[in-house]
């Protein structure tokens, strides 16, 4: 599979995971670009975060069309989360990559656990 092609193909896959769940595209796409294609993993980070802006946006606006957006909820979230993204990405870079995939790594079993359970 050429470059490109297997670049479509995870942002395909990716792209209908983060429609259909909502969550998860992310995650996805820094697996990916890590163990698929051997990116550093501070870039596959700071990469999936911005390939996610397209996919959130696309998918935000069809979910409200469809009127399954909580708009208050989505209001007070987002700046709260966007206060924490802020501090986030500054320290992306501040940290280790054995301590960065811990962190993912936890988070990751985390929602799974959680997701199992429920």
């Amino acid at each position: 599979m050429t470059g490109k092609l297997k670049l479509f193909v995870i942002g395909f896959i990716t792209g209908i995971i983060n429609g259909l769940l909502g969550a998860g595209g992310g995650t996805l796409i820094v697996a990916a670009l890590v163990f698929l294609l051997g990116i550093e993993d501070h870039k596959a980070h700071a990469t999936a975060i911005s390939i996610i802006l397209p996919i959130t946006l696309v998918s935000s606006l069809v979910y409200l069309q469809n009127r399954i957006t909580d708009i208050p909820i989505t209001i007070n979230i987002a700046i709260g989360s966007t206060i924490g993204g802020f501090i986030g990405a500054y320290f992306l870079n501040k940290i280790s990559i054995p301590l960065l995939r811990k962190i993912f790594g936890i988070i990751m079993l985390i929602a799974s656990v959680r997701m199992w359970i429920s």
